[in-house]
């Protein structure tokens, strides 16, 4: 099951260009990813709060397909590919319409408050499993 969230293009989202500033694109995935995490059912500050774990983005893929411009509608889609005992692995992309823009790979990690990795607590992972 993949997660949709819409975002529009600002003006101070582009660059001298007209067109989105490439590092823009790490802000909105990453807005989605935050917004497909609540979606779950995940508080991210209870997760701190209760379990002492966060989650860390440890690596990005990113391929810029084409260029949005100002006032564009886009749609960031997510899509769980695996979940093992401390990572995440993802697949997020924008498009605008039907067009693609921007693919990504994302490996995110559990680590605890203290920054060493440890695994997603089980109800965690329960609650985003059925979110793939």
């Amino acid at each position: 099951m993949s997660h949709h969230f819409p975002i529009r293009v600002y003006y101070e989202d582009t660059d001298l260009a007209g067109i989105v500033y490439y590092a823009n694109y790490l802000k909105f995935i990453e807005r989605a990813r935050s917004e497909w995490v609540r979606e779950a059912g995940v508080d991210q500050v209870a997760l701190k709060v209760q379990h002492g774990t966060v989650f860390a983005v440890r690596h990005v893929s990113a391929d810029y397909l084409a260029p949005a411009q100002f006032d564009d509608l886009l749609t960031v889609t997510t899509s769980l590919d695996k979940i093992t005992g401390s990572r995440l692995f993802l697949t997020q992309s924008v498009a605008r319409d039907d067009t693609p823009l921007f693919a990504s790979q994302i490996t995110l990690v559990c680590l605890s408050t203290s920054g060493k990795p440890t695994r997603i607590p089980a109800d965690i992972r329960a609650k985003l499993q059925p979110h793939s």
